[in-house]
């Protein structure tokens, strides 16, 4: 379970954290009097247009001006100017005209803020933009049903004329009701701004946006989120009141902390947040991250240090690329750090163990609320990445520039510095009308030089014919100095050498790291509540989950195509199906087996004594010209056909010999007799109490036994020779062959069973 801890028990800094068990997940520390000025509504005045830029510069009340460029300016700013002819001139922008902005990426270093006319309101599930119609939609992190499911319910508000809309994250699931009460609450902010941008001069703050606890409640309260909890008792009551008006079904997860541990330590999260000030992050198997900022990018280099829990090279590679690839995910979310990267990946040799490295920094990357591009791993084995800067990264708001080093991170050695600044008075002193050398060193640079260097400084005072004057300083530190040349005609200052110390000492000031904290800004419009309270949507039982019906476009679909299906096989099932008592390898229609279309085990049990006759089948049962079934009235399977068509080609080779064979083998005439007395599974339903009371339920799919030739030669004259238009009713004679009592049928003959067909 996620959960939310709000401290805000020193002064100096308030921090909201948010952990998933006892892991950091994500941190937001901001400090009184620097609060962040993005999304923050200023009235300015433009002061100077730089057509060459393609952008004009502002005064929104801020140390440096704004920068707004052209294509972030609305079209109700520009002003059009007739011609001497009359005409429509072009639309320009006029110096000293007022205009209202929003802050879009803060200042940073030398660069002023950028800004832009098109403005922006988030809400809790919402977000307006009063002067933008034609932008608008749904968040690009919602996908699939919940994206289509967000489009019908906006197809429902009433959003006002010229007014531009997008859904945020926290609307998956929101109903119209509860998106129409948070556009009627931003409608009813916009027109407090705009109200108050005309009854003050700019330039001035109109709306600031919310400090950071109400920011991180409205941002990141989900259902994941278990609980938030708060150790300072004015920050509870004021998000306390934020969460009655905005949602008031999270309250109860809004809770006091009291207890004596402090709220972080008692999630042992302090040492994670130290972490995010360290330059090397260490990886749970040994390795290591190394994050180094530049002027252009920012470089992370990953390095297998103390990993050795592989059980060859590749292995550790591949094992602690993954871990890198979790943590920096991690530390990119917790310092906030946004623009260009570079990850130095450790060098791995299948291409599989590459992808599957990228694979995991984008899953990781996904729980990020920033925009992320990711890149491929090069044959360099380095992957670059960019991510969208939310706000000042951890370093900014925390970090000021070592007064040392100057942010380089090295100094140089003693007698490096010592060497450098003795040939930078040798060349001084080769100047014309050069007096003296005054050089103000730190203390171990001058103890070197007037120590080991003393025979090369009295050198070049003899060959320069000047004077080279060393003063230790205390208050310089390496690698910083100064040197002073002294011409002749400015060397008239008597003083003594230690005496130029005390002008030095301002440069402590230098040093100074501390700022002057500044008074924050109040705002014009400020503590708007929502005119109504927030709906509350009663949550669904158990059985109220079970019985909704699919509403999503994709569930509908599915429920179509599936319920289709079903009606298909209901329909299937209802129609009249044929028996299929036995297998055969020859068909799959095992009432069929003996029409010609069976090549398989059907035909073959009768080819000891029907070798020579299985010609004389087909084609008299092709004369039959396609009997139908009379209850059902289909054709017979298009199979038999293709049998009678083979077994008529056959019958021409033939000639007239089938009605000799016939005659002469009275068993052939058996065979003759049996196709037809197949029957639809309708009729052999209606027929199946006969054959049980004559206890002979297999003769209606067996062919009748070949000892029986009186039986048999009864209904020989009709059964061999049938007209074209012979059909079915012969076949109830056949039957009453098969169904007679046993004292009126010839019994079967030992000799003659090895040639009838098997019963298994």
């Amino acid at each position: 379970m996620k959960r939310m801890l709000i401290n805000a028990t020193q002064p100096e800094e308030l921090r909201v954290a948010i952990v998933d068990g006892q892991r950091l997940f994500n941190l937001d520390i901001e400090v009184p009097g620097r609060e962040l000025k993005k999304a923050n509504i200023y009235k300015g005045r433009i002061t100077r247009v730089e057509p060459s830029l393609e952008a004009a510069f502002v005064d929104y009340g801020a140390d440096r001006h704004g920068f707004l460029p052209m294509k972030e300016i609305a079209r109700e700013y520009f002003t059009s100017e007739k011609t001497e002819d009359g005409k429509q001139g072009k639309s320009q922008l006029k110096e000293g005209q007022e205009i209202i902005v929003q802050v879009e990426k803060e200042e940073r270093g030398n660069k002023g803020a950028a800004l832009t006319t098109y403005l922006s309101l988030a809400g809790r599930y919402l977000v307006l933009m009063p002067n933008n119609p034609r932008a608008g939609g749904v968040s690009r992190r919602i996908e699939g049903e919940d994206r289509s499911e967000l489009r019908d319910a906006m197809a429902d508000l009433e959003v006002p004329e010229n007014m531009g809309l997008i859904v945020r994250t926290a609307g998956i699931g929101k109903n119209t009701e509860e998106l129409q009460w948070d556009l009627d609450y931003l409608n009813q902010l916009w027109t407090a701004i705009s109200s108050s941008a005309s009854n003050r001069p700019a330039p001035f703050l109109i709306y600031q946006e919310s400090n950071v606890i109400i920011r991180s409640i409205r941002d990141h309260m989900r259902q994941d989120i278990g609980e938030v909890l708060i150790d300072d008792e004015s920050t509870f009551n004021q998000a306390l009141q934020f969460v009655k008006q905005v949602m008031p079904h999270n309250e109860r997860k809004l809770k006091r902390y009291t207890d004596k541990v402090p709220l972080f330590s008692r999630y042992q999260i302090e040492t994670q947040i130290e972490s995010a000030f360290q330059r090397e992050v260490r990886l749970p198997s040994g390795g290591s991250i190394v994050i180094d900022h530049t002027e252009a990018l920012t470089s992370i280099d990953i390095n297998s240090s103390r990993a050795t829990k592989g059980s060859d090279i590749e292995e550790t590679a591949f094992n602690t690329n993954l871990e890198a690839a979790t943590e920096i995910a991690r530390q990119l979310r917790l310092r906030d750090l946004g623009g260009l990267f570079v990850i130095d990946f450790i060098d791995m040799g299948p291409a599989r163990n590459q992808r599957e490295v990228e694979n995991r920094l984008k899953e990781e990357m996904k729980e990020d609320r920033a925009r992320v591009q990711i890149g491929k791993i090069s044959r360099f084995g380095l992957l670059e990445m960019s991510r969208q800067r939310l706000r000042p990264s951890l370093g900014d708001s925390s970090h000021h520039v070592c007064p040392r080093c100057d942010g380089h991170g090295f100094i140089r050695s003693v007698d490096s510095l010592a060497l450098s600044i003795l040939r930078i008075i040798e060349e001084e002193t080769l100047k014309d009308g050069t007096s003296r050398i005054v050089a103000q060193l730190p203390i171990d640079i001058a103890t070197y030089l007037l120590n080991e260097k003393r025979d090369m400084i009295a050198a070049i005072e003899e060959r320069q014919d000047c004077e080279v004057v060393m003063i230790p300083n205390r208050h310089l530190e390496t690698p910083k100095y100064e040197i002073q040349r002294v011409r002749l005609q400015d060397d008239d200052d008597d003083s003594l050498s230690y005496e130029t110390v005390a002008s030095y000492e301002t440069n402590e000031a230098s040093v100074e790291t501390t700022e002057p904290r500044r008074k924050p800004e109040q705002a014009a419009v400020k503590n708007i509540a929502p005119a109504t309270p927030a709906p509350v949507r009663p949550e669904p039982t158990e059985e109220d989950k079970g019985k909704g019906e699919p509403t999503g476009l994709i569930k509908r679909l599915f429920s179509s195509i599936f319920s289709s299906k079903a009606n298909d096989e209901e329909e299937e099932e209802d129609k009249p199906q044929r028996k299929n008592t036995r297998g055969g390898r020859g068909g799959r229609n095992n009432d069929n087996r003996n029409k010609g279309g069976n090549r398989g085990r059907g035909r073959g049990r009768n080819a000891k004594n029907n070798d020579d006759n299985s010609n004389d089948d087909k084609p008299k049962q092709a004369k039959s010209n396609g009997p139908k079934d009379e209850q059902t009235g289909e054709d017979q399977p298009k199979k038999a056909r293709r049998g009678r068509r083979g077994g008529r080609r056959r019958n021409n080779k033939s000639g007239d010999n089938a009605d000799n064979n016939t005659q002469n083998n009275p068993s052939n005439a058996q065979s003759e007799a049996k196709p037809q007395t197949n029957q639809p599974a309708a009729e052999a339903k209606t027929q199946a109490p006969a054959a049980k009371a004559d206890n002979k339920p297999a003769e209606t799919n067996k062919p009748a036994p070949a000892e029986a030739p009186k039986a048999a030669a009864e209904p020989k004259p009709e059964a061999a020779k049938p007209t074209a238009n012979e059909s079915k009713p012969e076949a109830p004679k056949l039957r009453q062959v098969e169904t007679k009592k046993p004292s009126e049928q010839a019994p079967p003959s030992k000799p003659v069973d090895s040639s009838t067909p098997s019963a298994d």
